[in-house]
C-alpha cells in the first residue's frame, strides 16, 4: 500500500527463579529501535501460574514502550509548533 509504514513489536519473555522479565522492542521507526522492560515476581505464598507472570511482565514492558513513544511524540510536537503540548495525557 503506497504511503504505508510498518512497525514491529517483539516481546521476549524469560523466567528465572520465580521472576519473569519481558523486553518489548519496537523496530521499523527512525532513528532506530526502542525498548521497554517489565518484570513480575511470584510471591512465595501465591500459586505459581506462569501465564499470569508472562502477561504482567509483558504488559509492563509494553506500557514502558508506549510511554517512551508518547514522550517522543510530545517533544516532536513541541519542536514543530514551538508551544507546550496540552491535552495529551499519559495513562
Amino acid at each position: 500500500m503506497p504511503g504505508s509504514k510498518s512497525w514491529t513489536v517483539e516481546v521476549v519473555i524469560e523466567e528465572h527463579d520465580h521472576t519473569v522479565t519481558a523486553e518489548a522492542r519496537l523496530t521499523g521507526r527512525a532513528p532506530g529501535p526502542m525498548v521497554g522492560e517489565g518484570t513480575a515476581r511470584c510471591h512465595p505464598a501465591d500459586e505459581n501460574v506462569p501465564d499470569i507472570g508472562d502477561e504482567l511482565a509483558a504488559s509492563r514492558a509494553l506500557n514502558v514502550l508506549a510511554s517512551q513513544l508518547l514522550d517522543i511524540s510530545i517533544k516532536d510536537i513541541e519542536a514543530h509548533t514551538h508551544e507546550r503540548v496540552r491535552g495529551i495525557e499519559q495513562s
